[in-house]
Formats: C-alpha cells, sequence, structure tokens
C-alpha cells in the first residue's frame, strides 16, 4: 500500500507518494495555510489521492532549543553539537552557574525546550545540580530534557520538580565520548508531545498525532541514508534553502577530532536563520555584498526586499525564476562557509563525494550550470567541492526517507533516495 509522507515547511506543504518498495509514485505541494496547517495537507492528499501516512514539520519555525551546560568548551558544545544533530535551532548557550541575569537571557532566546547537561558520569555534580536547582525555582515553563552526570540525575530532576522534564542518558559520559543518540531521541519525544501542539498551526490534536518528526531530524537521517549507500565515493554534503532558512547537513563515515576535544558525530547539521529566498532573502542580499561575493545593486536588494513582503509568491517570469536561482545559489555558499566554520571540513578519508541541492529554486532551474561554476569557483569552497560530484533533490525526497527510514521503512527509503540521487 503506498505511503504518503508530508514536509510541513514554514511556506510550502510538500508530499510525496511512495509505493512499498519505495518507488516515487507522485508529488504535490501547496502553500502552508497557518493557523491551520491541515488545509494545505488535506489540499496536497487530495491532489495525491491519499491519506497522510508520515509527517514531518517544520512550521511555526521548528524546533528552538536552547543549551545549558558546564563549561562552554567541554558540556556546553557537547550538547551545542547534539542539538545540531537533532533538528535544532540553537538560540542560546550557557556555560556554567546560572544566575538572575543568565535566566533572563535563557528566557529572552525563547527556547521550545532547554538541554540541561553538565559533568562525566561519577563526575563533577555540583553544577548540573544548581543549574537544575536555578530552573526549578526560576519556574519556567519550557521543557527540559536532562541529560548530564548520570549519578546526579535522580537529584536533579527532583530539583526540577513541577517542570516538564524527560531525563535521559549523559551526552557526555567520559571526557572525549559523546553520546548524542539518547539526548537527541529525547529531544525529538519533546517536540512530539509538547512543543509541535504549541505552535499555533492547528486548532485540534488532529496535526500533532500526524507529525513524526522535526523535518530537520528527518532529512539529517534521510542524508545519513544518502551516506551509507555512497560510502564507497566519499562523504555527503546537503544544501536545502528554503523560504525563512538554509539548513546544510553532511554526513562522513569518519569525523577527526584533537585528542581530548569531544568529538564531531559523522553526521552534523547546521541552520541559518537569517539565509532563505523569501523571508531572509535581505539577509541573503546584505551578507553577499558584506562578504564581496556579489557587488552592490539595488535592483537585487529591492527584489529581495519585494520576496519578504510577498512569501507566498512563485517566479511568474523567466526573470523571477533567475533571481530567485540568483538568491539561492548566494545563500547555499554563506551557508556551506558557515557550517564549515562550525563543524570543520574533516570528510573522511575519500573526502567530499556529493553534494546535493535542495530548494525549490534549484528543483525547477532548467540549467544549474551557473550555480555550479559559482560553487566551485567560490574561493572558500574549491578545495572541499573540487571533485564532488552535483545532483538536485528534484523530488524532495530526503525527508520522506528519513520519514520511512523512522517508521520502519529501510528498505523503501534506501531505495527511494538511490533511485533519485544516485
Amino acid at each position: 500500500m503506498p505511503l504518503l509522507c508530508l514536509d510541513v515547511g514554514s511556506t510550502w506543504t510538500k508530499g510525496a507518494l511512495v509505493s512499498d518498495g519505495g518507488a516515487l509514485l507522485r508529488t504535490a505541494q501547496h502553500a502552508t495555510t497557518p493557523p491551520e496547517v491541515l488545509r494545505g495537507i488535506d489540499a496536497v492528499a487530495g491532489e495525491l489521492g491519499a491519506r497522510p501516512s508520515l509527517v514531518c514539520s517544520s512550521a511555526g519555525g521548528g524546533l528552538r532549543l536552547a543549551v545549558v551546560g558546564q563549561e562552554r568548551l567541554v558540556s556546553a558544545e557537547a550538547g551545542r553539537r547534539v542539538a545540531l544533530s537533532a533538528g535544532a535551532k540553537v538560540v542560546h548557550v550557557a556555560a556554567g552557574d546560572l544566575d538572575g541575569a543568565g535566566v533572563r537571557e535563557l528566557r529572552a532566546s525563547e527556547p521550545d525546550v532547554v538541554l540541561l547537561v553538565g559533568g562525566t558520569d561519577g563526575g563533577d555534580r555540583r553544577t548540573l545540580l544548581h543549574n537544575a536547582r536555578r530552573l526549578g525555582a526560576a519556574r519556567v515553563r519550557f521543557p527540559i530534557v536532562l541529560a548530564g552526570n548520570a549519578d546526579a540525575r535522580a537529584e536533579a530532576h527532583g530539583l526540577l520538580a513541577g517542570r516538564t522534564v524527560v531525563a535521559t542518558d549523559n551526552v557526555l559520559p567520559d571526557i572525549g565520548e559523546l553520546e548524542p543518540g539518547p539526548a537527541r531521541a529525547a529531544i525529538r519525544e519533546v517536540f512530539l508531545r509538547h512543543v509541535i501542539g504549541g505552535k499555533g498551526l492547528s486548532r485540534g490534536r488532529r496535526f500533532r498525532d500526524l507529525v513524526r518528526a522535526v523535518t530537520p531530524d528527518a532529512v539529517l537521517t534521510g542524508v545519513s541514508l544518502l551516506a551509507s549507500a555512497t560510502a564507497d565515493t566519499g562523504a555527503v554534503l546537503v544544501v536545502d534553502v528554503g523560504g525563512a532558512t538554509t539548513d546544510v547537513y553532511s554526513a562522513a563515515p569518519t569525523a577527526d577530532a584533537p585528542t581530548g576535544a569531544v568529538a564531531l558525530p559523522a553526521d552534523r547539521r547546521t541552520v541559518e536563520g537569517d539565509l532563505g529566498v523569501r523571508w531572509s532573502a535581505p539577509g541573503v542580499v546584505a551578507e553577499a555584498t558584506t562578504a564581496r561575493l556579489v557587488e552592490p545593486d539595488p535592483a537585487l536588494s529591492a527584489a529581495a526586499d519585494h520576496r519578504a513582503t510577498a512569501v507566498a509568491d512563485v517566479p511568474g517570469t523567466p526573470a523571477e525564476a533567475a533571481t530567485d536561482l540568483r538568491l539561492a545559489t548566494l545563500a547555499a555558499r554563506l551557508a556551506i562557509r558557515r557550517h564549515l566554520e562550525a563543524v570543520g571540513s574533516s570528510f573522511g578519508p575519500l573526502g567530499l563525494g556529493l553534494v546535493v541541492l535542495s530548494g525549490g529554486a534549484f528543483r525547477h532551474a532548467k540549467s544549474l550550470d551557473d550555480v555550479e561554476h559559482a560553487l566551485r569557483d567560490d574561493p572558500a569552497l574549491r578545495p572541499l567541492l573540487r571533485t564532488a560530484r552535483l545532483a538536485v533533490d528534484r523530488h524532495h525526497v530526503l525527508a520522506p526517507a528519513g520519514l520511512l527510514t523512522a517508521a520502519g521503512h529501510p528498505g523503501a527509503a534506501t531505495h527511494l533516495i538511490t533511485s533519485e540521487l544516485t
């Protein structure tokens, strides 16, 4: 029986109807329809003639996460990297003992979830317990994922009585040993149970019951699957340029880290909330100009400003499509640069083998020659992209592949992603 996979984004709701063997049967999309996103979902489902089976969402700003850790170079950094692999946008990182000002800064960042970490198992307890006591006394409303020193877990949980808390294994059980899996799963659980229903996206329970994952988490699972399928050619990097944000994902067989440092997860993600081709288009032009990727261009700035106010517009002329593609290319270049700064450029012994471009501007482009030249000629990216193959996720299959994998259909997911992207 075919499965209808849906990705409810801030701008568009995209659907992919997939056979039980992993063949892509049909796709459709509709503008996302807040404050009742079910209208857009039902429109896509009606066009494809199927009921929604698997749904992910990044609408309403996705998942905003703050990290509170023991000290920035170890616990807080470990928590930040876990968050980046969990489909969350990190909006705040605090390290050390929280005081009144620190709690106010945390609140001001308006997180959906706080990841509370600190200490290795059997190590220091004091900072984790101090911060748990502070958050408990502050009567904060956001849910808390508790993933610190296992020996202090029960006491910290007690100090957070009355709060919404999900306790899980330590993200840093020993020095230099990062264990992101349990915390990533806990963040996903909190998102589904406590966050998605509070986004004001739908009045009833149906949408909350449909959603299985935050979209970047589903995409990262798809990217990891793609990297496994193409392991003999090197690592994979995916750039997804949306209307509001640009996400960059990379998956590598190995990740090098300095001795004694927290190792990077093999699957990595960064999100740039100021780079996009609709809501965030002015930010793309501003930074590209500052970085000297383009000369000052009043016409391009005006086009970006228009797109920020007319977010549902689709290109009606070749010139408008060309402008969208130019903005998307600039966003991709800037986002990849930031990704490399955040997570490093180590992609295992074979290097980077495949770069996948995702987003409407790339999918609908008749030619990507100019995009490829711009990426390969970028001085900051040239060494990385010199031998990598470029592909386009024309049918938006990364998120569906991730949803299928998580739902227990790995064979269908592998067939879908390899037939479309390799």
